[in-house]
C-alpha cells in the first residue's frame, strides 16, 4: 500500500491574489486528498470527542452532545505543506476556545489524536483565540471521510496536516511531543508563510 493515498489532482490558478497565497504555493480548485493509510469511517452514533491529559478532569463529548455545542461558520483559506493551496473554504465547527471553557489546564501544549493512530502536535497558543476548531461541515455538507469525517480538527494558519483529519480528542501536556509527521522529520510549527515544512526549514 502506498504511503499516500492520492485523490484529486490540482491544476495551478494564477487569477487569484498573490498575497492570499504562502511562498511555494499554488492554487488549486479541487480538494486534493491526502492520507497515510486508508480511510477510517467512523459512524457519528459511535464518535466522540475527548479532552485529557494535564486537565483538572477529563471532558467527553458524543456526537449529540457535541452537535449541540455553540458552532460557528466561517470562510478561510488552507495551505498543504505538499505546495497546493485552497482559497475561500467554508466550514462549521466548534471554536476550540469553546471546548476549552470545559477544561481546567496549566499546560502549554496539546497532542490532537485521531482514528488510524494519527498524531500531531500543537502549541496552546496557536489553536486559542479563534485560531482552530473541531469542524464537521465543509460548503455546507457534512464532512466526508476522505477529508476528515466526521469531524476533523481545522487550524488554517499552519500547514494542512496540524488540521488532523478524523480526530477525537486532544491530549494536555507540559513538554512538546512531535506527532506522526513531525517526528518523521516535518517542522514541529508548520508556519506556511516561513516555509517550515521540514525540521532544517
Amino acid at each position: 500500500m502506498p504511503l499516500f493515498s492520492r485523490g484529486f489532482h490540482g491544476r495551478p490558478r494564477r487569477d487569484i491574489d498573490p498575497a492570499r497565497v504562502p511562498p511555494g504555493q499554488y492554487v488549486v480548485d479541487d480538494f486534493p486528498v491526502l492520507s497515510a493509510g486508508p480511510t477510517p469511517r467512523t459512524a457519528p452514533d459511535a464518535w466522540s470527542f475527548t479532552i485529557q491529559g494535564a486537565v483538572g478532569e477529563p471532558v467527553s463529548w458524543t456526537w449529540d452532545e457535541f452537535a449541540a455545542l455553540p458552532s460557528e461558520t466561517f470562510t478561510v483559506d488552507i495551505h498543504c505543506v505538499t505546495k497546493w493551496s485552497k482559497l475561500g473554504t467554508t466550514w462549521t465547527g466548534v471554536s476550540i476556545d469553546t471546548l476549552l471553557e470545559h477544561a481546567d489546564t496549566e499546560a502549554d501544549y496539546v497532542t490532537a489524536w485521531s482514528d488510524g493512530d494519527y498524531t500531531t502536535n500543537l502549541a496552546l497558543e496557536d489553536i486559542m483565540g479563534g485560531q482552530a476548531w473541531v469542524v464537521h461541515t465543509f460548503e455546507g455538507e457534512p464532512l466526508e471521510p476522505e477529508h476528515g469525517g466526521p469531524a476533523r480538527l481545522l487550524v488554517p494558519h499552519l500547514y494542512f496536516w496540524k488540521s488532523a483529519k478524523w480526530v477525537r480528542g486532544l491530549t494536555f501536556t507540559a513538554d512538546d511531543e512531535p506527532g506522526f509527521w513531525e517526528a518523521a522529520g516535518y517542522h514541529n510549527h508548520g508556519d506556511p508563510w516561513r516555509e517550515q515544512r521540514y525540521w532544517s526549514d
